[in-house]
């Protein structure tokens, strides 16, 4: 992960060149929102999906700094005042407390559109039906039937009382939409049979969960300096969470049920996934 991370920092960073040009505010609030830090998970899983179809790898690469921009973005905008309204993410101060509100707005907005600009362009795959196939599945996945819908849902649940159907909803919508695109892009990009799409997408969807009841986890259990965010906001804003239903040992034991249920989902890959089983496993045991 961290030999991918790197990769996808240097990426993001030629996509993203300091300018003379009088806006160069914005550029340096998306560099600071995008670079200098985080897990990275969603790319890794663009890169390592990509290879079980035997994508080039710098179209795989395109791909994955594209999955990251948005989330990226998602990240700035779930941290404004009018959402959680978090002051520290991936160890340092939010966008908004080092920039101001406008330019972690316009930030987050530049970051979002240039990813598709990034998935339409020729250089991410020649075939101009694969980059319509990417374009189309990521704006489902980032939009509001999925992680913006989920976000809208996040906020309700401050004010409502949601049973675990609805939270599991929320969830798939909010993170696990994204990370199931984020399997599924390595396919689109080989034009893989969909026998293994669809193994990705179930394996992505348990995963997704896995990662956030683990979330949810860290929440109460974890500290600032662990997870490099601002812990405890779920339960201050009385949010029904995985945990707050199930209970802690409850949460985590799905947890661990769900990771075991991913590996299964790629036996079809003949253990030419293993990588992707070891995210399962890292996903449930991670403190960050």
């Amino acid at each position: 992960m961290a030999e991918a991370a790197e990769q996808v920092e240097q990426a993001i960073a030629r996509l993203l060149p300091s300018t003379d040009f009088p806006e160069n505010r914005l550029y340096e609030a998306m560099r600071y929102g995008s670079l200098g830090g985080g897990k990275r998970l969603r790319p890794f899983l663009v890169l390592h999906s990509a290879t079980l179809f035997g994508v080039n790898p710098d179209c795989a690469l395109r791909a994955a700094a594209a999955v990251e921009m948005v989330h990226c973005y998602s990240l700035i905008h779930d941290d404004l005042p009018a959402m959680d309204d978090g002051d520290l993410r991936r160890g340092r101060p939010t966008v908004h407390r080092q920039f101001d509100e406008a330019a972690a707005i316009l930030a987050g907005d530049g970051l979002l559109t240039y990813a598709f600009e990034v998935l339409a362009d020729p250089a991410t795959h020649e075939d101009p039906n694969v980059r319509c196939g990417l374009v189309a599945a990521l704006a489902k996945a980032a939009g509001p039937h999925g992680m913006v819908g989920g976000q809208m849902l996040d906020l309700l649940a401050e004010h409502e009382t949601f049973d675990i159907g609805t939270v599991t909803r929320l969830q798939r919508m909010k993170t696990g939409d994204m990370i199931a695109f984020s399997c599924e892009a390595g396919a689109i990009l080989g034009k893989a049979a969909p026998p293994m799409r669809q193994a990705l997408r179930a394996y992505a969807h348990d995963l997704g969960l896995a990662f956030q009841i683990v979330d949810d986890l860290l929440d109460v259990e974890g500290t600032e300096a662990e997870t490099g965010k601002s812990v405890g906001r779920d339960a201050a804003a009385g949010k029904a969470t995985f945990v707050s239903i199930l209970g802690r040992e409850r949460a985590r034991a799905q947890a661990e049920m769900l990771a075991k249920q991913c590996a299964e989902h790629l036996e079809i890959f003949d253990g030419r996934a293993d990588m992707l089983k070891a995210v399962a496993e890292y996903v449930v045991t991670r403190r960050t």
